[in-house]
């Protein structure tokens, strides 16, 4: 029997293709065949009933300890976020007493200091702290004599490490979505669970528009 999916004779698209996270939510819904199935172990006896109650159970403090866990990793996200933002606010403080920054930079830092940060609202947030750090980099480019600013140097590298432990934060996060979303489809009991507690999947971390287009642009 041939390889359904056979990597040396294609089909292949010579294109390439761009993927895309789907903002969507899905509801955990079980038919009748699970009401089915839980009535028949009561109809076998009182123990596999009984059973099948305690198992219910352990998932459900399974999926609750599992939610935790994704505000967890949500929270490290938030924190470098934070920090960053930080960052970007000493640096634009150093460059205000060597040029003319844009007061509006100082007003959008000042927006993104405001706490906690929503679900939904994480990668917004994310790709403006991205748009700032720009910005800040627009005027660096523009005073090169700056960069060698010892505060300014600092401030750079710790943008640069901060940067990669949000990348390590998103990746955490995301295999931790990806738990709850493979579980919570784990039939039965997990499902049963997850359907009658009104779970939905969670949307993994996902990368700007913006950033995906400055990713294949050439910088050397």
């Amino acid at each position: 029997m041939a390889n359904e999916l056979d990597e040396m004779t294609g089909p292949v698209d010579p294109a390439g293709k761009d993927v895309n996270v789907i903002q969507k939510q899905l509801p955990v819904k079980v038919g009748v065949g699970s009401i089915i199935f839980e009535v028949m172990l009561w109809v076998l006896g009182i123990i596999p009933g009984i059973v099948f109650l305690f198992m219910k159970v352990k998932a459900k403090n399974y999926l609750q300890q599992l939610q935790q866990k994704l505000q967890h990793d949500a929270s490290q996200i938030d924190n470098y976020l934070e920090q960053r933002v930080v960052v970007l606010e000493n640096t634009a403080k150093i460059l205000e007493r060597s040029i003319d920054l844009d007061k509006t930079t100082f007003t959008q830092i000042a927006a993104l200091r405001s706490g906690h940060i929503a679900d939904e609202d994480r990668a917004s947030v994310a790709t403006a702290i991205d748009n700032l750090h720009a910005q800040v980099n627009v005027a660096l480019e523009n005073y090169p004599d700056l960069k060698a600013h010892q505060d300014i140097q600092q401030a750079m590298s710790q943008n640069a490490y901060l940067q990669k432990e949000i990348t390590a934060a998103r990746e955490l996060y995301n295999d931790t979505v990806n738990q709850w979303n493979r579980d919570i489809y784990a039939w039965p009991t997990k499902m049963i669970v997850a359907a009658r507690a009104g779970y939905t999947t969670r949307i993994p971390f996902a990368a700007s528009q913006e950033v995906k287009q400055r990713a294949r642009e050439v910088f050397f």
